[in-house]
């Protein structure tokens, strides 16, 4: 039985951002695009890919802030009005299933233990694989052709 689920980034942090002007998001390292094909434009809220036409913002995001030499950030896309996607404990949305995935597994102090790369349509078996050594506290994916963030995994308790 699966022991884990896919978080996507809470909107909040990003909605103010649409409203900039292009000169206040380029300030940023941000700049706003349109999705010109499916998949290519992965939002990190939705956990899904935009539709040709969607806007979205193309920005930086510290997505591993903790204090530890593996502090990271990197692009990420983010869809105009998207709403957080709740998965299913083992879900596998195509966002992830249709990509090379790279996993990154850490531990309490935020040191990576273990990676991996692989097809996207094995990454819930690999994520098991990785979550069996009691070190694992948490693990992130990353889309491996452009090193890009994807989403966290954590820990799911059954029972």
């Amino acid at each position: 039985m699966p022991s884990f689920r896919l978080v996507g980034l809470s909107p909040d942090r990003f909605a103010p951002l649409f409203a900039l002007a292009p000169e206040a998001l380029a300030s940023r390292g941000a700049r706003r695009v349109t999705a010109t094909a499916k998949p290519g434009f992965p939002c990190r809220v939705g956990l899904a890919d935009a539709e040709p036409g969607e806007e979205l913002l193309l920005l930086p995001f510290e997505h591993q802030p903790q204090n530890s030499p593996y502090r990271s950030s990197g692009p990420i896309y983010v869809k105009a009005g998207a709403s957080p996607r709740v998965l299913g404990v083992g879900e596998i949305p195509d966002y992830v299933r249709l990509r090379q995935i790279s996993l990154r597994a850490y531990d309490g102090e935020h040191m990576i233990v273990g990676a991996e790369v692989c097809a996207g349509d094995e990454v819930g078996v690999e994520i098991e694989r990785q979550f069996a050594d009691p070190r694992v506290s948490y693990i992130h994916l990353h889309n491996a052709k452009r090193g890009c963030f994807s989403c966290l995994v954590e820990r799911v308790r059954l029972g």
